[in-house]
């Protein structure tokens, strides 16, 4: 009988976890609403939180997924792009990142849109999704700055990171200080070809 129980637990949470999916690839984090996918699930609006302990934990699993999906397509980026060339590696994957971003953009934007405060603990699988995304970054990283260290490498990892992100934000929402979408690439270039081999100096 407990096994029936969890597999039904397990069947629900997949269903809405699929669920939520959808919603958010078409309408963002705000089309995600209990009600809304307790009907489509057809179980109770009770039934979702005792799957999950908040509608931010789904959002969550969704979010899982989506950083997922970046992954896969930066990593079909430098797999396509020659050994031993890390800068232009570093652009093939920034420029994947805001073709996703263009493509995804209701599902990209829930991934910084959700709510989360620095004193809630925020699960370990959750965390390791964002750090493979990291990962990713931080290995041609290393090879432009083969003598920087590892505390060095990580902060420029997400200094990276915010640059690109910043630069596919402010150019998809069309922000003043943007740059007209056909124009991103390009920037993005712009900024990594200027990289230097050679740490800066204290």
């Amino acid at each position: 009988m407990a096994g029936k129980v969890q597999k039904k637990r397990e069947d629900l949470r997949v269903k809405l976890i699929d669920l939520a999916e959808e919603r958010i690839k078409v309408g963002g984090i705000s089309a995600v609403r209990a009600r809304d996918l307790a009907k489509e699930a057809g179980c109770a609006v009770g039934a979702i939180y005792n799957v999950f302990g908040d509608m931010n934990d789904l959002v969550m699993a969704v979010n899982a997924r989506t950083f997922k999906r970046v992954g896969a397509k930066v990593s079909a980026a430098v797999a396509a792009e020659p050994p031993g060339h890390p800068v232009k590696t570093m652009i093939a994957m920034s420029h994947a990142y805001l073709h996703f971003a263009r493509d995804n953009t209701p599902a990209w934007r829930t991934l910084f849109d959700l709510e989360v405060s620095t004193e809630e603990s925020v699960p370990k699988w959750y965390l390791e999704e964002l750090q493979k995304v990291f990962l990713l970054i931080a290995d041609p990283l290393k090879r432009i700055f083969p003598d920087m260290s590892p505390e060095d490498v990580s902060l420029m990892t997400r200094g990276l990171f915010s640059s690109v992100h910043g630069i596919v934000l402010l150019g998809l929402e069309k922000r003043i200080s943007g740059v007209p979408i056909d124009q991103l690439e390009h920037m993005i270039t712009l900024v990594f070809s200027h990289l230097t081999s050679t740490p800066s100096k204290k």
